[in-house]
């Protein structure tokens, strides 16, 4: 709410009215000032002692990963006061984290001789409720008033949903707590709200409504604290006036992560004009979070708006060796839109870059492990030891080599593949398939996706069950009303899912599963749900790669144990035998300590429950560190891993046709490469299981763009080009994208691919010059393109809208055949040839 100005103390109160009033400057007698200013001062590079020593003027500085950046802030604030320069009631420092402010004020209190803890420095959203606090009564809050977390938010929004009588599939309680956020941090109230449709008009009533029930209780979420925070400095102009006076120095850190919002914030105490040392300190080739709303342009915004005269740029690097240097400062070149700086150091070169082709995401996997392993075995700490990948579906890949081999590994930043919560939930309802009788797996999908099965419906369920000795599965009848409807429909579904998965794969009982169940359908609506869908089909590449290994096959049919009888007619016996020829296509097999016949899907379970067990690492174990490369951001290692560096992963999919998106991309291998300080290696492979199925890759661009001279390649430069099908398909490539003839002409990057057939031996059989496919899937795609005028994978095709292509894979036959085409700038798509039209280009 915005306070009315005449609610505005006059000026003459405003320092009694604050309670924060500027503290008396600290004493430096005689000439401890300046040996306190030398000790301060000394070990700085001209650089960092220039940006310190500024005066009371804006400035831009420009900090390159490992330059020193917190040394900087912490010395110019301690040297502003050392000077005299400022009070410590009269510096202001913003951060992102509150790890970064507890960093900052513990070096400021071992740099300065009082205490610190009352300085203005802290998070964003920190300082705004600091600041209402203080003026609870302006801001129109209770004095009392209380902060809503992620979760309370949610809660409080699905009320106001509940209260307005509308459908909650249709206004999805976390997806319209996502819209009010989103309006707030681009400074919108519901009267601001661009109407454009029906939906648009309710989901501003919903936010209104929102409002008026967090006034009524006191509360206010993250997004109210800025934007409350905000307003009332814009409406009120002595309460602006006076912390424009106050502060007399701004000091923002990480400031290419600043939104929309945050930035107007800033200029509400330090106004472009005003002459207040404002003091921004960032690096836009870290500004790697655009999905969160930060908008890297701030900063060439900043430097247009406050006239910067003074762009200091950190780029003597602290802690990388010349190679890992020379490797980011060529790749992040390739970035237009950046304000330009160049990483050195005085370390030396150190070791190159290595790079690694592997067959498929399993060889990826066990090379991590062993050149891990090796590197250990030298000495370095496994905690040193840091793989990273862009997706978080990737690590499971990874997690399963490491578990396999005893390995003690942390994954920073998120959780465990088989303990991530979408795929748990996915594992509970495969339990229900298995065992319907799993009251822990009941209780963890019996509303979720939500179907209306409430706290206290479950709680006489439970009582029902406790007073039958039943399972609750078994219990659900005796729960009256609406809440016992809900739960027969519940019932109904699980018992579907079980007959609809009779007789097929443990893939496709998995996808029938993520399909029957509504997980798949809610986690597509859901604003983080790209993530968690990509882990939901890991969830089928992990099943895909368990009955390979453990010998089931992949047409292995998985049906529970306790089913196999009535849905073959056999007799116990002839389950436990193997017999007749049918069963044994069922692919049972026994344990091999307790002889138990167990079919595909009982043992993915165990063996999913396994991983989930207790090899993660413990608190203070020595553990290789696993996480996505947003993650890494802040973080720095001896030896890191770069993992899955191909087109569609990194860079991802959704950004190869979008240049900006491409640009950030970049950003993020810049900050991957930058977090290595001794040893680096990059990884790629010809193949990786997607959905089930093998794909062939291309590699990552970004390969391309590295300086050779800073590499050593662990297997052979372009391998994968050797040969008959491999050498095509690179020529089908460079010709069906267009890319020849335009990368000799310097205007785009040369998108090759890093794909070979693995032979089963010297005297396998070839087709033109090529393996014989191994798979009944590649021998019948090699069919169909006999059906389909000359089709062929690995060969160029030319379509009328998407222009010239290659051939990356032929399924079906008929009417259902269709064909995967790269087409370079357009993407990869899926096409119906009964539909597109294709045309072979010799």
């Amino acid at each position: 709410m915005t306070a009315h100005p005449h609610d505005a103390p006059g000026p003459d109160s405003l320092d009694d009215l604050f309670g924060d009033a500027p503290a008396p400057r600290p004493s430096f007698a005689g000439s401890g000032r300046g040996e306190a200013q030398n000790g301060l001062l000394k070990g700085l590079n001209p650089e960092q002692l220039a940006a310190v020593t500024l005066g009371q003027e804006p400035a831009l500085i420009l900090a390159g990963a490992g330059s020193g950046k917190t040394r900087v802030l912490t010395t110019r604030i301690a040297w502003l006061l050392n000077q005299g320069l400022a009070t410590p009631g009269g510096i202001m420092a913003v951060t992102f984290t509150n790890k970064a402010s507890k960093e900052m004020l513990t070096r400021l209190s071992a740099m300065l001789p009082y205490n610190v803890r009352g300085m203005w420095i802290g998070t964003f959203h920190g300082l705004c409720n600091r600041f209402l606090r203080a003026h609870w009564k302006l801001a129109g809050l209770p004095q009392g008033f209380q902060i809503l977390d992620a979760s309370d938010t949610v809660s409080a929004v699905k009320r106001v949903i509940k209260a307005m009588n509308l459908d909650e599939e249709r206004f999805v309680p976390k997806q319209v707590s996502w819209f009010i956020a989103g309006a707030k941090e681009d400074g919108l109230r519901p009267k601001d709200i661009d109407l454009r449709d029906e939906q648009t008009r309710k989901l501003a009533d919903i936010y209104q409504a929102y409002e008026d029930q967090c006034k009524r209780e006191g509360v206010v979420d993250f997004a109210e604290l800025m934007l409350r925070a905000y307003e009332l400095l814009r409406d009120n102009a002595a309460l602006r006036e006076h912390y424009q006076h106050r502060f007399q120095y701004l000091l923002v850190d990480e400031f290419q992560d600043t939104n929309k919002l945050q930035y107007a914030w800033l200029k509400m105490f330090a106004p472009p004009g005003r002459g207040q040392g404002v003091f921004a300190v960032g690096d836009d080739d870290q500004s790697i979070y655009a999905f969160r709303g930060a908008r890297v342009g701030n900063m060439s915004d900043f430097e247009r708006e406050y006239r910067v005269h003074r762009v200091v740029k950190l780029e003597q690097n602290y802690r990388s060796y010349g190679h890992i240097l020379d490797a980011a400062n060529e790749l992040i070149s390739r970035n237009s839109h950046r304000l330009g700086k160049n990483l050195r150091t005085d370390m030396g070169p150190g070791e190159p870059v290595r790079v690694n082709e592997a067959a498929s995401d399993f060889n990826e996997a066990q090379w991590l492990l062993e050149e891990a392993q090796a590197l250990h075995r030298q000495g370095l700490a496994r905690s040193e030891i840091a793989i990273l990948y862009r997706s978080n579906a990737q690590s499971r890949v990874i997690e399963s080599a490491l578990f396999n081999a005893g390995i003690p590994y942390r994954v920073y930043g998120g959780l465990r593949f088989f303990e991530r919560a979408e795929v748990k939930h996915a594992l509970a309802y495969l339990r229900l398939i298995e065992n319907a009788n799993d009251d822990t797996s009941f209780l963890r999908v019996v509303n979720f996706p939500a179907r209306g099965i409430g706290a206290r419906t479950l709680e006489l369920l439970q009582d029902a069950a406790r007073q039958s000795g039943r399972s609750l599965y078994q219990s659900v009848a005796a729960v009256p009303g609406k809440g016992g409807s809900n739960l027969a429909a519940f019932v109904n579904l699980v018992e579907s899912m079980r007959n609809l998965t009779q007789g097929l794969t443990l893939r496709e009982i998995i996808e029938q599963m993520l399909a029957t169940s509504g997980l798949a359908d809610f986690y597509r609506t859901d604003k983080d749900g790209a993530e968690r869908l990509e882990n939901l089909d890991e969830l089928v590449n992990a099943a895909e790669a368990f009955v390979t290994q453990e010998g089931f096959g992949k047409d292995a049919v998985a049906l529970p144990v306790d089913e196999l009888g009535a849905a073959g007619g056999f007799t116990p016996g002839q389950i436990a035998a193997g017999d007749p020829p049918a069963i044994a296509a069922v692919t049972l097999t026994p344990d091999a300590e307790t002889g138990e016949i167990v079919s595909p899907l009982a043992a993915f379970l165990t063996h999913a429950s396994l991983e989930a067990g207790d090899n993660q690492a413990q608190a203070g174990q020595d553990a290789i560190q696993l996480m996505t490369v947003h993650s890494a951001k802040g973080l720095e290692f001896d030896a890191v891993f770069i993992t899955g560096l191909e087109e569609g992963l990194f860079p991802h999919e959704n950004s190869l046709s979008d240049g900006d998106g491409l640009e950030e991309e970049r950003r993020l291998m810049y900050v991957a490469i930058t977090r290595a300080r001794q040893r680096l290696y990059l990884s790629f492979s010809q193949t990786r299981m997607l959905h089930g199925q093998t794909r062939y890759n291309v590699k990552s661009r970004f390969l391309d763009e590295l300086p050779e001279a800073s590499l050593k390649w662990l297997t052979p430069r372009n391998q994968g080009f050797g040969s008959g099908f491999a050498r095509e398909y690179q020529q089908a490539w460079e010709r069906g994208s267009g890319l020849k003839s335009m990368v000799g002409a310097g205007r785009v990057e040369r998108q090759a691919p890093a794909w070979q057939q693995e032979r089963e031996g010297k005297d396998a059989p070839s087709f033109g010059g090529a393996p014989v496919p191994k798979t009944m899937k590649q021998a019948a795609a090699a069919k169909v393109g006999d059906e389909h005028g000359g089709l062929r994978v690995g060969k160029p095709v030319f379509h009328n809208k998407f222009g010239e292509g290659v051939l990356l894979t032929l399924e079906g036959s008929g009417p259902d055949a269709r064909a995967q085409v790269n087409f370079g700038r357009h993407g990869t798509k899926w096409l119906a040839l009964a539909v597109a039209k294709l045309t072979p280009i010799d």
